[in-house]
């Protein structure tokens, strides 16, 4: 059985229409119109298995915070992934207060533990996310462990990685716990990857979030990805600070949370991207 024999199955209705959408290199995307004009998105043409399965769970997850909209997951298997179309509008005015509002509202969902019930990915990157024992209390330990060594012996595998970039790691590793001192903290719901292609506003102006690479974490790592490529308005960060202050010193810890991203870009993009995460690694040298 095929996708949308499976998918007529599950509504017990024909597909009238598929409507490709443009954009995305991790998927590729549709909108499957019912015959009785019914819209849901589609995502297939995964490169593993494990990915839609995964991503389902990480919208299930933010769902869990009620506090900005969610597409609901509808179906999920290793081949695809069909979640609720939501028609996107232009954001207006207040779009990026109430955001900033909702969003730090989200990250006061917490865990007892840092990462996920399950490892996940961030775009084609695989993300682990099971700590061991003293890795799921300490988040000095997770985020090292699990963010950035991993990217750096990826970026090594690939032949990625410089002499340079190598050395100047090695000695962030030495004082990483000045870096990211202990925090108070408890592991905080994250989107894990929000930048400005990863949300959008729905027919009413309000803030959506998509696409996600949940795990529960410092919510700083979630904040420094939103500037990593822009596209958010200070009234967002103004009305996120207000609504839950930040912890004294995080804009110092700010390029240590982007350098997971940016390791991460030279992993899936290539050499481009090699110099800013040695200018972020640096910053700290």
């Amino acid at each position: 059985m095929d996708i949308f024999e499976k998918i007529e199955n599950h509504f017990a209705e024909k597909i009238a229409d598929r409507k490709p959408v443009s954009g995305g290199d991790i998927a590729q995307s549709q909108i499957i119109i019912l015959e009785t004009g019914a819209k849901y998105f589609l995502k297939t043409g995964s490169h593993n298995k494990r990915m839609f399965p995964t991503e389902a769970n990480s919208l299930k997850e933010l769902a869990k915070a009620k506090t900005i909209r969610i597409p609901q997951v509808i179906m999920s298997d290793s081949d695809f992934l069909l979640i609720e179309y939501i028609d996107s509008t232009r954001p207006g005015a207040g779009f990026f207060e109430l955001f900033g509002r909702q969003f730090a509202e989200m990250h006061r969902f917490h865990s007892n533990t840092f990462g996920f019930y399950e490892d996940n990915f961030i775009g084609h990157t695989p993300q682990e996310n099971l700590a061991n024992n003293s890795q799921g209390e300490n988040w000095t330990e997770f985020y090292f462990e699990k963010r950035l060594l991993f990217q750096l012996r990826l970026a090594e595998k690939r032949g990625l990685a410089s002499a340079a970039l190598r050395d100047s790691f090695l000695a962030l590793e030495k004082k990483i716990d000045t870096v990211i001192p202990a925090t108070s903290e408890r592991p905080a719901l994250l989107h894990g990857d929000l930048w400005s292609g990863n949300y959008l506003a729905d027919e009413k102006g309000n803030p959506v979030l998509i696409d996600p690479a949940v795990y529960y974490g410092h919510r700083e790592a979630d904040l420094a990805m939103t500037r990593v490529f822009g596209g958010f308005s200070p009234s967002f960060y103004q009305a996120y600070n207000e609504t839950y202050p930040l912890e004294e010193g995080y804009q110092y810890r700010e390029n240590i949370y982007k350098l997971y991203h940016i390791l991460n870009h030279l992993n899936l993009f290539g050499m481009g991207y090699h110099n800013k995460a040695l200018s972020l690694i640096q910053s700290y040298l």
